[in-house]
Protein backbone atom coordinates (compact mmCIF):
# COMPACT_ATOMS: atom_id res chain seq x y z
CA UNK A 1 0.00 0.00 0.00
CA UNK A 2 0.94 3.16 -0.69
CA UNK A 3 1.40 6.46 1.44
CA UNK A 4 0.60 9.56 0.13
CA UNK A 5 0.97 13.06 1.84
CA UNK A 6 -1.93 15.89 1.16
CA UNK A 7 -2.64 19.55 2.46
CA UNK A 8 -6.39 20.14 3.32
CA UNK A 9 -7.48 23.17 1.22
CA UNK A 10 -10.37 23.37 3.35
CA UNK A 11 -8.28 23.31 6.95
CA UNK A 12 -4.58 23.74 5.85
CA UNK A 13 -3.67 20.98 7.45
CA UNK A 14 -0.97 18.66 6.20
CA UNK A 15 -0.80 14.54 6.87
CA UNK A 16 -0.25 11.37 5.76
CA UNK A 17 -2.37 8.15 4.66
CA UNK A 18 -2.36 4.59 3.62
CA UNK A 19 -4.51 4.58 0.38
CA UNK A 20 -5.48 1.24 -0.77
CA UNK A 21 -7.35 0.53 -4.78
CA UNK A 22 -9.47 3.37 -5.63
CA UNK A 23 -10.20 4.67 -2.43
CA UNK A 24 -10.10 8.41 -1.79
CA UNK A 25 -8.23 10.19 0.72
CA UNK A 26 -10.51 12.26 3.52
CA UNK A 27 -9.01 15.14 5.72
CA UNK A 28 -9.09 13.89 9.43
CA UNK A 29 -9.07 16.72 10.52
CA UNK A 30 -12.30 18.40 8.97
CA UNK A 31 -13.32 15.71 6.49
CA UNK A 32 -12.76 17.36 3.42
CA UNK A 33 -12.06 15.81 0.01
CA UNK A 34 -10.62 19.14 -1.33
CA UNK A 35 -6.78 18.21 -0.76
CA UNK A 36 -3.54 18.59 -2.63
CA UNK A 37 -1.14 15.58 -3.08
CA UNK A 38 2.33 16.66 -1.75
CA UNK A 39 5.58 15.03 -2.39
CA UNK A 40 6.75 12.77 0.97
CA UNK A 41 9.55 12.90 2.61
CA UNK A 42 9.71 9.07 1.56
CA UNK A 43 9.21 9.51 -2.00
CA UNK A 44 11.91 12.36 -2.15
CA UNK A 45 14.42 10.26 -0.13
CA UNK A 46 13.90 7.36 -1.77
CA UNK A 47 14.14 9.02 -5.75
CA UNK A 48 17.12 11.21 -4.63
CA UNK A 49 18.98 8.04 -3.38
CA UNK A 50 18.37 6.42 -6.89
CA UNK A 51 19.34 9.48 -9.09
CA UNK A 52 23.71 9.58 -9.35
CA UNK A 53 23.21 13.16 -10.95
CA UNK A 54 21.13 14.18 -7.92
CA UNK A 55 24.41 15.94 -6.37
CA UNK A 56 24.77 13.71 -3.70
CA UNK A 57 27.79 12.07 -2.73
CA UNK A 58 26.84 9.36 -0.46
CA UNK A 59 26.53 9.20 2.97
CA UNK A 60 27.58 11.15 5.58
CA UNK A 61 31.20 10.55 6.72
CA UNK A 62 30.65 11.36 10.33
CA UNK A 63 27.28 10.00 10.77
CA UNK A 64 26.29 7.94 7.91
CA UNK A 65 22.89 9.94 7.50
CA UNK A 66 22.44 9.11 4.21
CA UNK A 67 20.94 12.32 3.17
CA UNK A 68 24.48 13.56 2.72
CA UNK A 69 26.98 15.69 4.22
CA UNK A 70 25.59 18.70 5.66
CA UNK A 71 22.67 17.08 6.88
CA UNK A 72 23.22 16.39 10.12
CA UNK A 73 24.57 18.57 13.12
CA UNK A 74 28.14 16.79 13.27
CA UNK A 75 29.47 18.82 10.21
Amino acid sequence: MPIYAYACKACTKIFETLMTGSEKARCPSCGSLKLEKQLSVFAVAGKAAKLPSAGFGGPCGNCQDPRGPGACQLN
